[in-house]
């Protein structure tokens, strides 16, 4: 069962920054958002 939560958590796709549409670079089962950019403006 540990194996299909690592393998569920593997496969999620790349996450989106919501304001500009680049690819956000955190793991990607975070809440957030919005990239660094995007969050210091």
């Amino acid at each position: 069962m540990l194996e299909n939560i690592i393998e569920f958590f593997k496969n999620l796709p790349a996450k989106v920054c919501t304001s500009c549409g680049k690819e956000i670079e955190e793991q990607h089962e975070c809440y957030g958002d919005k990239c660094d950019a995007c969050n210091i403006l």
